[in-house]
């Protein structure tokens, strides 16, 4: 039965209520660096108390996954819920109280294609934070290429010996378990694949952090060398991976493609006022880049509006196949040019490295970490290759 609009009133001003009383001051405060955004996993640690006690808060109600099923640690919330509570959350500029691989990514695969055992032992563990997964997709010779990969699984009667290396494997080296494509029959390169979930304490199991650009090692190269897997740590059916890591794949291109756009954040022209400085009459005291940075506004609002738009239609099953490439390409490019434009913003000054009062130069490395949003999850190019044949029906070349 839909819910009538008294009752997501009412909803909404008892959820408005819960916020205030819970939400402390500290964590309505823009996150500034890595170190104010809370993982989960078994060596975690809080950054504070008050990042302690919202996040414990929000898992005591099932709001660090408000929209997942009660019995899998969320809070149940129906779409039109979980919208007022993003709506809320952005009112007051919460911060999220988890960031995981496994709310984004792995979450959704298991409530597709998980068992019942599955979805309850592994979601209410992501749910509750106590696990922070990491993403085994991409090697050395396949990345757009996936399907190619070589990582292969023999089987051995009650568990698979994995044997292979991935690369660009975000925080393998912090993270406790991993979710990895595993070839498990040579015969087959699309139903040959199978999705393994396994311990990275696993004995054969070693990372190797890969310093980029910006000088951040947030990528891993990792290697299995006759590793255990047990039999029931799979999802899906066996040597049909493929299908798990497409379903999967589109919500990490959801997940690329917020690119910092995030919901309650203030315009980036509002943001830069701040760094520009105003003319007499209140307006940016630069304008060209006013006008370039009210385009990207407009555009980044707009970009929302469709975003908000896909994931009702993913959630009911109803959005084209190939939306999460054109969403990808989409917030990919939008977020590229936010940070060109913050440098542009900034100056010579934005170019300074080192500095506490730069933040050891969090605007460049930033700007220059956004450079990989063209690459991870799939290449800007073959995003477009997909869009122009799958939803425009041009013709192949």
């Amino acid at each position: 039965m839909s819910e009538s609009s008294s009752d997501l009133d009412q909803f909404r001003s008892e959820l408005r209520g819960w916020l205030e009383a819970n939400c402390p001051e500290e964590m309505r405060q823009p996150v500034k660096s890595e170190d104010d955004i809370y993982w989960g996993g078994r060596n975690a640690t809080f950054a504070s108390d008050a990042q302690k006690a919202w996040f414990e808060a929000c898992v005591a109600k099932g709001y660090t996954v408000p929209d997942w099923p009660k019995d899998y640690g969320g809070a149940g919330l129906s779409p039109a819920q979980h919208k007022i509570f993003k709506q809320e959350m952005a009112r007051i500029k919460a911060r999220a109280p988890l960031q995981s691989f496994g709310i984004w990514m792995l979450g959704p695969a298991l409530l597709h294609f998980g068992t019942e055992e599955q979805k309850v032992h592994y979601l209410n563990q992501i749910a509750r934070g106590e696990i922070r997964w990491c993403q085994g997709y991409s090697e050395p010779g396949s990345g757009s290429d996936l399907v190619s990969l070589q990582t292969f699984g023999e089987d051995k009667g009650d568990h698979w010996i994995v044997n292979g290396q991935k690369i660009w494997t975000s925080y393998a080296d912090k993270c406790d378990w991993i979710f990895c494509l595993v070839r498990t029959d040579k015969e087959d390169k699309y139903r040959g694949i199978s999705f393994l979930l396994f311990d990275m304490e696993t004995p054969g199991v070693s990372t190797k952090p890969i310093k980029l650009i910006s000088g951040n090692s947030p990528f891993c190269e990792t290697f299995f060398d006759n590793v255990v897997v047990p039999k029931d740590q799979i999802v899906g059916e066996l040597n049909r991976g493929w299908d798990v890591a497409k379903y999967l794949l589109g919500h990490e291109r959801e997940m690329i493609s917020g690119g910092g756009l995030g919901d309650g954040a203030p315009s980036l022209g509002a943001r830069m006022t701040k760094v520009i400085g105003t003319d007499d009459a209140g307006n940016l005291d630069d304008p060209m880049l006013r006008a370039q940075l009210a385009q990207f506004d407009v555009d980044a609002l707009a970009f929302k509006a469709m975003a908000e738009k896909f994931v009702d239609e993913m959630k009911a099953r109803k959005g084209h196949p190939a939306k999460p490439n054109m969403m990808k390409y989409a917030g990919t490019e939008l977020n590229k040019q936010r940070h060109e434009l913050v440098m542009a913003a900034g100056g010579s000054d934005a170019l300074e490295w080192e500095s506490e009062t730069s933040g050891h130069g969090a605007k460049p490395r930033t700007w220059l970490r956004t450079k990989a949003n063209s690459i991870e999850g799939g290449t800007s190019e073959v995003m477009l290759n997909v869009i122009s044949k799958r939803i425009l029906d041009l013709p192949g070349a």
